[in-house]
Parts: C-alpha cells; sequence; structure tokens
C-alpha cells in the first residue's frame, strides 16, 4: 500500500506519467473514502414507480368514463376472434406455455452468469404481485367498488386482476429485462400473446388487462426502491485506475465533498507533488433532482436548450465543453485536464487543483470593492463570449491564496446562451453581491463594468422566481432589497426604460385556478344538462326580461356614476361607461374581484392621474363598495326576518356564521405569520386609501355622486335577478332576493375562477332554492340572469376594449 500524502503545492500543470509501455508496474493507491453501500435506493426507480402509479389513475378514470365504448369493443373483438378460431387457439397455447417458459429460462440464464441476487429479487416481486392481486380482487368481489369491480370484470365471473400476469409483469419488471433488448422484446411479445388469449377467451376486459400490466409494473418498481438495487458505482481504486489510463501518476486519493448535484469528487495526488480534482458522475444520479427541474422548466418560460434527462455522455459531453469553453474566454476556472467513462455506470472529469476558498466563507469585512470588480470582470469575460454561469453564488465564486476570483462549478452552465440567460446571470449576482455587502456597492461595482445598459437589461428579471434556491431562501430575509436595488439602477440611469419580463408561465395560484374554473365547468355542465336552454329564453316572460335587460345595462352606468365620484378629477361618463363594458370582458379570463379592479386603474393612469392615486382612488372605490354591501345584506336580512316574526331572533345558521367568523379572526390574530401579513395589508390600506376618502368626504358633490353609484350598482343587480325569477312566473319578495344575490356575490367575488364562474350560479341557485323557489326554475332563473349579466355583456365589451385601446384610454 502506498502512503498516503497531502501534497499542497499544486503550482504549474501537473505531469503525467510516462506511458504504461515499458514503465513497471504501478503501485497501489490506497483511496481514503466511506464505504460505498452495498445496495442502494435508486432516485429513477421512484420517479418510473409514481409515473406508473399516475398511468394507471388516468387509465381508471377515462376507462370510468367510457365504459359503453370498451364494452362495445370487447364485444367487436370477441366476435372477431370467433371468425378466426384457429388464430385464438394458437395464441392461447403459445402464450400460456411461453409467459411460464420465458421468464425461467432468463432466470436460468442469469444464474449462470452469476446473477442470481437479481433473479431472487424478481421472485419477490412476483410473490407480492400475486397476493397483492388476489387481495385486491377479493376485496373488488366483496361488493368495495361496485363500478371498479363492474369494468374490471364486465360483470363475468373472472378476475378484477390476473393473478399470473400481475406475478410475471411484477418479476419482469424486478429483474430489469428491459436493460436487455432481445430478453425485453421476447417477454413483451409473450405478455401481448396471453393477454390476447386471455381477451379472446373473455378472461380478462381490456380495461382490466391494462390496470394488471400497470400494476405489476408497479409492484416491481415497488420491489426495486424498497429493497434496493446493488450498486454499481465504481469505488475509488475505479476512479484512480482510470486516471492511469489518461496518463495520470496518482499516488494518493481521498473523497471530498460531494458537489450541489450529488456527485462524488475526489482530491487526487500525483507523483510530482501536485494535486487534481476529480468530478465522478454516476449513471444512477442522472436523474436525481428531475422532479425540480422538471417543475422549473415547466413553469419558467427561459431560452435554455437543456434536457431534463440527460444521459451520462451528454452530461459529460456537456460540462466538459463548458470547461473549455470558459478557457477559451480567458476566465479564471479550474483549467480540465482529462475526461474518461469508467465502465459503463460512471464518468470522470479531472481538474487543475487551486487552493482556494468559497466566497460563502470569506468574511463580509474582506470583500472589498477590487474583489467585487474582479467578480464582474470574470463574468464580464463569461458574456462576451456569450456562456451563461447559471450558479453565480457563494459556492461558485472563490478567492485563491493571492486573493484572485475564481469561478468554479459551471456543471449547470450554457454555450451560445441567449440574451435571456446572459441577463439572469447578471440578476442573480447582482442580488447574491448585494445580500453581502449591501446593493449600493453591488451595483456601483457592476455599473463599473458591466455599464448601465446591461443592468438596465438585467432590472425586469429582479424577480424572485430567476434566482437560484440558495438566494430565494436568503432573500427572504430581506424581502424588500430587490427593489432597493432596482432603486440603485434607476438612480444611475433616471430615463431607463424598463420593459415588463413575465419569466413564470404560470404562478401557483393559477393551478387553483384551472382546478377550480373546471368544477366550475363540470357544475355548469351538470346544471345545463336538467335545463332546456331554447325552452328557458323562450318561456321566460318578455316584460320581465326586458326589464332584467334594462337593469344589467344601467349596472354599467352605475359602475361609471361611483368611479367618477372617487376620483378627484373630471371624467367623461360616457366613456367611463365603455371601460366598464371593458372590464365584463376581462371577467372572462380574470376573477370578478380582480379584472375591474385592474382595468380602471389603467384607464384613471391612461387619463393622466399618478399611479398611485389611481390605485387609490380605485381602492377607495372597492372600500366603500364593500362598506355598503355590508351594510345591505345586514339590513335586508333584518327586514327579511322582520317579515316572518315579531322579534328579530337570530338563527342558528346566523350564529353558526357569526363564530365562523369570530374563529377566523382569532386564528388571523394569534397565528404570528398571518397576523403579520394582515397588519401589513392593512398598513397599506390606510397609508393609501383613507386619505383618497377624506378627499371625498371633503368634497360633498364627490360624495354623494360615489354614494348614490354605490347604491345603485347592488339595487341594479338585485332587480335582474329579481326581474329574473318573475320571468318565470314565481313570486318572491324583493328583500328575499337581495340577500340571495348579496350572499352569493361575495363568495363569487372570493372565488378564484373568471368572473365568479360556478361559484355565483352555485350560491345563487342555492340561495334561492332555500327561500322557496323549485330547483329547476331558479336554475332557470340564475342561468337568465347570469346570460344578462356576464355572457350577454362580453361582445359589447370585446368592441369597448378594442375601441378604448385603439384610441389609448386603456
Amino acid at each position: 500500500m502506498a502512503e498516503i500524502n497531502e501534497h499542497e503545492d499544486a503550482e504549474g500543470s501537473p505531469e503525467r506519467s510516462p506511458s504504461a509501455a515499458g514503465a513497471r508496474a504501478e503501485p497501489d493507491v490506497y483511496v481514503v473514502e466511506p464505504l460505498l453501500p452495498q445496495r442502494l435506493r435508486r432516485p429513477s426507480d421512484l420517479l418510473r414507480l409514481l409515473a406508473t402509479l399516475a398511468a394507471l389513475g388516468a387509465v381508471i378514470l377515462l376507462a370510468l368514463v367510457a365504459k359503453q365504448t370498451l364494452y362495445g369493443l370487447e364485444r367487436d373483438v370477441t366476435e372477431g376472434t370467433t371468425l378466426v378460431p384457429l388464430l385464438s387457439r394458437i395464441a392461447t397455447f403459445i402464450g400460456g406455455a411461453a409467459v411460464l417458459i420465458v421468464p425461467v429460462a432468463f432466470a436460468v440464464e442469469r444464474v449462470f452468469h452469476r446473477d442470481g441476487l437479481r433473479v431472487a429479487e424478481g421472485l419477490i416481486a412476483a410473490i407480492i404481485g400475486m397476493v397483492g392481486a388476489f387481495l385486491t380482487g377479493q376485496w373488488l368481489l366483496a361488493g368495495n367498488a361496485d363500478d371498479l369491480s363492474q369494468l374490471l370484470t364486465g360483470g363475468r365471473s373472472i378476475e378484477p386482476l390476473n393473478t399470473l400476469l400481475t406475478s410475471v409483469l411484477a418479476y419482469t419488471t424486478a429483474v430489469r429485462v428491459s436493460r436487455r433488448p432481445t430478453w425485453r422484446a421476447l417477454m413483451w411479445t409473450v405478455i401481448a400473446l396471453y393477454i390476447l388469449a386471455l381477451y379472446s377467451g373473455r378472461q380478462i376486459t381490456l380495461p382490466g388487462a391494462i390496470v394488471t400490466v400497470l400494476v405489476g409494473m408497479a409492484i416491481g418498481y415497488a420491489t426495486l426502491y424498497g429493497i434496493g438495487s446493488p450498486n454499481t458505482r465504481p469505488p475509488g481504486n475505479a476512479v484512480v485506475a482510470a486516471l492511469r489510463k489518461l496518463s495520470f501518476a496518482p499516488v494518493s486519493a481521498r473523497r471530498i465533498e460531494d458537489d450541489h448535484q450529488g456527485s462524488r469528487r475526489y482530491s487526487v495526488g500525483l507523483a510530482d507533488g501536485a494535486r487534481i480534482d476529480v468530478t465522478v458522475l454516476d449513471r444512477d444520479r442522472q436523474v436525481a433532482g428531475l422532479p425540480y427541474r422538471l417543475w422549473r422548466r415547466f413553469r419558467l418560460s427561459t431560452e435554455t436548450r437543456r434536457r431534463a434527462i440527460r444521459s451520462l455522455r451528454a452530461e459529460l459531453e456537456r460540462e466538459a465543453l463548458m470547461a473549455y469553453a470558459a478557457q477559451a474566454a480567458g476566465a479564471s476556472t479550474p483549467r480540465l485536464l482529462g475526461t474518461s467513462e469508467i465502465g459503463t455506470e460512471a464518468a470522470l472529469l479531472a481538474y487543475e487543483h487551486i487552493d482556494t476558498r468559497p466566497l460563502d466563507e470569506v468574511p463580509t469585512e474582506e470583500i472589498d470593492d477590487d474583489i467585487l470588480h474582479q467578480i464582474w470582470e470574470q463574468v464580464s469575460l463569461l458574456q462576451i463570449q456569450r456562456l451563461a454561469h447559471r450558479r453565480l453564488t457563494g459556492e461558485g465564486i472563490h478567492l485563491d491564496k493571492a486573493g484572485r476570483v475564481v469561478l468554479t462549478d459551471a456543471r449547470s452552465g450554457e454555450i451560445a446562451a441567449g440574451d435571456l440567460l446572459l441577463r439572469l446571470d447578471i440578476a442573480q449576482l447582482l442580488v447574491y453581491l448585494s445580500l453581502r455587502v449591501g446593493a449600493e456597492r453591488s451595483v456601483r461595482a457592476a455599473n463599473a463594468v458591466m455599464g448601465t445598459e446591461s443592468l438596465a437589461a438585467a432590472m425586469p428579471l429582479l424577480q424572485r422566481i430567476a434566482l437560484t434556491r440558495e438566494t430565494r431562501s436568503a432573500l427572504a430575509k430581506d424581502k424588500n432589497l430587490l427593489g432597493v436595488i432596482r432603486e440603485q439602477i434607476v438612480a444611475l440611469e433616471p430615463e431607463v426604460k424598463v420593459e415588463e419580463m413575465r419569466l413564470e408561465r404560470f404562478r401557483p395560484r393559477t393551478l387553483v385556478t384551472i382546478i377550480a374554473s373546471t368544477l366550475a365547468a363540470y357544475f355548469l355542465l351538470s346544471q345545463l344538462s336538467q335545463v332546456n336552454l331554447v325552452q328557458v329564453v323562450v318561456q321566460a316572460n318578455w316584460a320581465w326580461s326586458v326589464l332584467a335587460l334594462v337593469a344589467s345595462f344601467v349596472s354599467f352606468v352605475a359602475a361609471a356614476v361611483m368611479l367618477r365620484g372617487f376620483v378627484p378629477y373630471p371624467l367623461p361618463l360616457w366613456r367611463t361607461t365603455l371601460v366598464q363594458f371593458a372590464a365584463s370582458f376581462v371577467k372572462l379570463v380574470a376573477p370578478a374581484a380582480v379584472g375591474g379592479v385592474a382595468i380602471n386603474t389603467r384607464y384613471l393612469q391612461k387619463r393622466g392621474i399618478a399611479p398611485a392615486l389611481a390605485v387609490a382612488s380605485v381602492g377607495a372605490s372597492q372600500l366603500v363598495m364593500l362598506a355598503f354591501h355590508i351594510g345591505l345584506l345586514l339590513l335586508f336580512a333584518y327586514i327579511t326576518g322582520s317579515n316572518t316574526a315579531s322579534t328579530f331572533t337570530p338563527s342558528r345558521g346566523l350564529v353558526v356564521a357569526l363564530l365562523a367568523v369570530a374563529l377566523l379572526v382569532v386564528v388571523l390574530l394569534g397565528v404570528p405569520p398571518l397576523r403579520r401579513l394582515v397588519t401589513r395589508r392593512m398598513k397599506r390600506l390606510f397609508s393609501n386609501v383613507l386619505p383618497r376618502l377624506l378627499d371625498v368626504l371633503q368634497s360633498p358633490r364627490k360624495l354623494i355622486e360615489g354614494s348614490i353609484g354605490t347604491l345603485m350598482i347592488t339595487l341594479t343587480f338585485v332587480l335582474c335577478l329579481y326581474a329574473c325569477v318573475h320571468a318565470f312566473n314565481w313570486e318572491i319578495g324583493f328583500t328575499t332576493v337581495a340577500v340571495v344575490y348579496l350572499t352569493a356575490n361575495a363568495i363569487g367575488s372570493a372565488a378564484p375562477t373568471p368572473g365568479g364562474l360556478g361559484a355565483v350560479e352555485l350560491s345563487l341557485t342555492a340561495g334561492l332554492t332555500v327561500a322557496g323557489v323549485p330547483a329547476e326554475l331558479a336554475t332557470s332563473a340564475v342561468l337568465l340572469y347570469r346570460l344578462l349579466t356576464f355572457w350577454l355583456p362580453v361582445l359589447p365589451g370585446w368592441a369597448a376594449f378594442t375601441y378604448l385601446q385603439r384610441h389609448e384610454a386603456l
């Protein structure tokens, strides 16, 4: 055994050993590293398991929806097999025999190659598959999940999940037949013949066959991940042997901390006293972090061309190419000395060793302006050659003993990068350095090297979503930092024009909106299936319908009057009314409480009103509308109650509602994060909206105009719903309709769906039904109401939106 040596002097390039021809045998090198585990759980097995379960769920849902189609297809196939009985018998004979013979033959072949452990894993999966299929079948046949049982059995006395097929597929998956092309093709041919034989003999249904295949595969992957797979990662001595093939002469090696992607790293001492750093790419680590990469790729609209899943060879070539490109650009990076595959399961990259320390470990007081300038100069060299680093953090920026900046960790980088990726690098480095030395010093140093234009181009990308995960976490402690950085850049170039750039394809709230919209569509379709729309329009009393239409139109005028009352400058009534129609068009793609606010704010800004005042005016109108809404709800609720009782006695529902509100207030004020959130929002409200309200109170004419408009909006919508109910010849009190509308409107405003779609219909229908209106009639009235107030204004709203944009009013 060679003695373990530490060679600290790394000046100069490492020399390579003479060629193996005529040279004496190399001594063994003892590698200092923890013992590699004999078995490990591969992330790829877990991902395949999750993908199989997702496919299983999708197949079951689709089959439940298309049951009749599947039954018809099964009858066609059964009739077809009766016409060619010879083919059916051949498939039955071959499939039934081969489905047992082929797995046994594969097991014998593996045992002869001393791979009996893999066969044992397959047998474990087969046993689990057989027992699982049997128990699941018994559970379904016992009367649980009747729809699923009917789907898998077709109402016949057969197994819901074929026990033999499940166990064979679990075995096939667990022994990794997929890695042997010949055996894989033979095995799936046999399985297909066996399924055809079962199907033609009416021993399995088409959904049952697909579900059985997916369940067997899922059990196989679950077994592999549960018990683990033999560790095929090459140990340290294999790394040393690969280095010798590259003509290096290693005399010592020790494992050091893994990089951020989980790849192994070794520090290797050479015979000439130099050292090299070796990164090992293991095949089983290639899918590590795949869910996060897929999520980021799906969510962000960047110009990156990297694949979420890369082969070992592709990853090796990409990292080597980035290292060579950085060297050619003149950047200070560790020099790549060689690459090599280590068998079929790993590859290595050998870099020159530079004694450095990461910037994260450098005290802030030691980071002077010279270091900041060096960092930006190194980034500038990369940007000139269109190279994006993508990880400009404290772990990717190092300082050597002489105080020179060295860029490392370029594995995530890209060559021939687009403008977006280059600007992302600038934004990331600006934020990281601002976290360390402050926004002023960071921006000043960047401006001295990169120039004001580069900083201005990166300013739209100063968004949390554009930063690395570590920087986003650090930024949580200083949430105002991004705004401070923008202010520093604007101070350098006050006339800079910043174009907004949206990096997110969607936000998490968009998922909520999509789900809510799907549920709303399902509800509407179910309601429409119970009502004849033609009959709704034809049978409705036209006198009441016209009154409802007039009330719907007046509501837009009322909204314009309300807005005029809260704006200190004169607004034309007709154009302001057109803006309200345009807002009805925007409601198709935005929640009810958002579209109108955005359109009105934009309109006021186009009228020359300062953005802060425009936001405050619209916010004040919304706050007053909320106050009117609550007041009218209480008033009409009291009037409705007094009509049916001599004294106002709170109902059980009202008490429950009050208790729920009280509980919500306690939770909001008792949980510190929620309390801070509410306090921050209320502070913004009182700091912007209340001063505008005080201005309105000082102008009686504006106060009256705003109050009349606010009151008219509510009353016209109530009148519209009241007329829609009477259009179907049903008598109901105005105050009762008012309570139903005010309650449903509050729910619709809180719903994330466009225009409160689904939530408003459900709430109005339920409210009218509770008020005594028959369910079918209530649905018809609500559909007529939504037709007049939501769908019908869309076309004039689109025309108004287009007109206002053409005349630069929006």
